[in-house]
């Protein structure tokens, strides 16, 4: 499941501390913190029917994650959102569109480690495509990674930061492998999510999540709690090892960047619906509501 180029992006507009600059000039010093040590945290935002859907919510997180890095002079969320509408309007995209939002810790004096060499306040990109869900309709085969998940006593998954090799290393694993993602267990052997999305399954009429111990608490996931709740659908979260995914019911994945997408095979093992219960059906018609009624209108 290679994402596609879409000779719509050839021209569009990156926001780079609010100045708008095409594609190709779009760029960043060399002494900035991403460039020198992935020093950044970013989000996926997506864009439906002329709203962008859970824009607070993703403002929260990158603001937090900043603050836990110890950022300074984080920008405010007016600001942020500023640079964001400026950015879509430019670009004249109000659908079908998904934002890379990142805010690193800004340009440093020199090459180096220390944050207090960072002395020009942080760096906000916008960068917005157009682009649809990139799994499409397709279902996902999975392969457990040898890769462990990040753990808090690491790289803390609750900060949204751009230092993804340990996932990229995973995903290296499923591409050699013939899969479309990778599996990530904790340290512990329990599943944490995939390299770039949460998991969910459902058995007997149940539906399982992981604790978030060792994977981001999405905001893609918190709808499908939310979703599963109004619905009377029990949920619990807890340590799930690959065994209970292998005989699961159903299996899917979530996130902003694919929203909600069918497991279909886990290690070779196809995923068999036995009690022929179809939660999903319920999950994803409800979601596919949501992103086409909730969020904030774009004002133009």
């Amino acid at each position: 499941m290679l994402q596609s180029f879409n000779p719509k992006n050839e021209n569009i507009l990156v926001s780079i501390n609010g100045k708008l600059l095409p594609r190709k000039e779009a760029m960043i010093s060399v002494f900035d913190s991403a460039v020198q040590g992935g020093d950044a945290v970013w989000e996926g935002i997506r864009i439906y029917n002329g709203r962008i859907f859970c824009l607070n919510e993703h403002l929260n997180r990158m603001i937090e994650s900043a603050h836990a890095l110890a950022f300074e002079n984080i920008p405010s969320k007016e600001e942020i959102k500023k640079a964001i509408i400026e950015t879509l309007k430019a670009n004249g995209m109000n659908d079908e569109s998904h934002i890379r939002l990142t805010l690193t810790r800004g340009e440093k004096t020199t090459s180096g480690m220390d944050p207090r060499l960072n002395t020009k306040g942080c760096t906000l990109i916008v960068l917005a495509e157009w682009k649809k869900p990139v799994y499409g309709t397709a279902e996902m085969k999975l392969v457990t990674s040898s890769v462990r998940r990040n753990s808090p006593m690491n790289l803390d998954s609750k900060i949204h930061h751009n230092n993804l090799i340990n996932n990229i290393l995973a995903k290296i694993e499923a591409n050699v492998a013939g899969a479309d993602d990778a599996l990530m267990l904790d340290n512990f052997g329990f599943v944490a999510e995939t390299n770039s999305c949460n998991i969910f399954y459902s058995k007997n009429g149940i539906l399982y999540t992981p604790s978030a111990d060792a994977c981001l608490p999405g905001i893609t996931r918190k709808k499908v709690i939310d979703i599963a709740l109004l619905n009377s659908i029990l949920l619990i979260e807890k340590n799930i090892s690959l065994t209970e995914i292998y005989n699961a019911d159903e299996v899917f994945t979530t996130g902003t960047m694919g929203e909600l997408v069918l497991v279909n095979e886990v290690d070779g093992r196809k995923i068999i619906n036995r009690s022929g219960e179809k939660m999903t059906s319920i999950l994803f018609s409800v979601f596919k509501k949501m992103t086409n009624t909730e969020g904030e209108p774009l004002p133009f």
